[in-house]
């Protein structure tokens, strides 16, 4: 019997068995996923094979990246067929083609950014329409730094601000103040950024002015928006659901409650993406380390 999630307009099929490996191969935990515009699927994972590729049916077409990542954490499209490749353990964000060949290094191999200059730990990025990238510097800053495409630096922002055990509410809590800036998307002039650890999903402009919050998440890890499909927003939640709301950030349909590895449920969501078919492929950490595909019905 099929395996059926969502609500709404919002419901989707599970594709049991997505994505067949090759032998002795593993994901183990997956750090990021993206589509590219011919339904090709790649997986960011934290094992031998960090980058492996597949066809929207989840034929194993390539990997590549071998030796390259310690910890796969963010992944998004640059300009001319390119992949930028984040990585939070080694302090790097690195430039591929998508045959696998290295381009460019942002960040110094294995030293942290000091006093919350770029990078410590950093998480994700992503690419504004004017070609400028984004990045979240995520885990040992409180920082979004935005580069060319050159990889010449152009401005930051972000400072600490987060709820602790005296402060459960985060009252107190400014607009623009992170606690693990985990994930960054920009989609036409917003850039939106999953504060993890403070529970929401802020709004800024392009020049990183704050515009609002959307609260209704638990650890969100990672936010999706298909420029197709504007007003679907994807969010990953790191406590065992995932989220679709509008453009507003009004949650339309969500799924996943408890800590399993149940076929359609979920351990700890971390890398979501969706496909020219609206399907949505979702990658998990912790003990989940596995990629798991929802076809829209």
């Amino acid at each position: 019997m099929a395996i059926t999630v969502g609500s709404g307009e919002y419901r989707y099929e599970l594709v049991e068995g997505w994505g067949q490996l090759p032998d002795g191969w593993k994901f183990t935990q997956v750090g990021a996923v993206a589509v590219d515009d011919n339904d090709e699927v790649y997986v960011f994972c934290r094992g031998e094979h960090p980058i492996i590729v597949f066809d929207k049916d989840g034929n194993f077409i390539r990997s590549f990246g071998e030796g390259h990542f310690p910890s796969a954490h963010g992944i998004c499209w640059g300009e001319n067929g390119t992949v930028w490749l984040v990585d939070s353990a080694d302090h790097t964000v690195k430039q591929f083609t998508k045959a696998g060949e290295h381009v460019l290094t942002l960040g110094s191999k294995d030293t942290e950014g000091a006093d919350g200059q770029p990078f410590n730990r950093p998480t994700d990025a992503a690419v504004a329409g004017n070609g400028d990238l984004y990045i979240s510097d995520g885990y040992g800053n409180t920082k979004v730094h935005v580069y060319s495409q050159s990889g010449d630096y152009k401005f930051g922002w972000g400072q600490e601000g987060h709820r602790t055990t005296l402060n459960p509410t985060g009252t107190g809590v400014g607009d623009g103040d992170f606690n693990t800036p985990h994930n960054i998307w920009v989609h036409e002039e917003t850039v939106y950024v999953a504060d993890r650890e403070n529970h929401r999903v802020q709004l800024f402009d392009l020049q990183g002015n704050y515009k609002e919050s959307w609260t209704d998440f638990i650890q969100p890890t990672d936010i999706y928006i298909d420029p197709r499909f504007p007003d679907t927003v994807y969010v990953g939640e790191l406590r065992n659901r995932m989220s679709i709301a509008n453009s507003k950030g009004e949650v339309q349909s969500r799924w996943g409650r408890f800590m399993t590895d149940d076929p359609g449920q979920f351990y700890a969501v971390h890398g979501i993406w969706s496909d020219s078919e609206q399907s949505l492929y979702c990658g998990e950490v912790l003990e989940g380390q596995r990629i798991q595909k929802f076809r829209r019905i």
